[in-house]
């Protein structure tokens, strides 16, 4: 059990840098205005989403799904698991949004400024902080 908890914040800390960098690469790209920057934006972009941060999303999944596996009644009757869960949930919203704007960025049809995507990467942040709370100190 404690390999497969090892392989779930692993993956989860794979995710997550992705979930920082990738909005990053988005201030970036849309503070860029000469064609060779936009373009090596896209490739990097591209290949963080598709290559890290999906792949690590699966795994988080899979690995946390298995976890559940070896004592799914004292997960399922835990209040802070159902609060976790609720902002796992949230976080894959968050991670098919920076598909979506990857896909804009794509095709030269972002419409937000830097200053959106400053914003937008905090968001991760605030999730990360809530779930390290509920695991650990696990308030109810």
């Amino acid at each position: 059990m404690l390999w497969i908890k090892a392989l779930h914040i692993i993956a989860m800390v794979c995710w997550f840098a992705g979930l920082f960098y990738l909005p990053r690469l988005f201030v970036y790209h849309a503070n860029s205005e000469d064609t060779v920057s936009k373009e090596r934006f896209k490739v990097m972009e591209r290949k963080l989403y598709r290559g890290i941060m999906t792949p690590a999303a699966a795994l988080t999944l899979i690995f946390g799904a298995w976890l559940i596996s070896f004592n799914p009644h004292y997960y399922m009757s835990s209040g802070w698991f159902h609060a976790k869960l609720t902002l796992v949930f949230i976080l894959f919203g968050y991670h098919h949004a920076c598909g979506r704007l990857l896909r804009k960025f794509a095709t030269d049809n972002n419409t937000y400024s830097h200053v959106f995507f400053r914003w937008f990467n905090e968001f991760p942040v605030l999730i990360l902080v809530a779930v390290v709370i509920l695991v650990v100190v696990r308030p109810f």
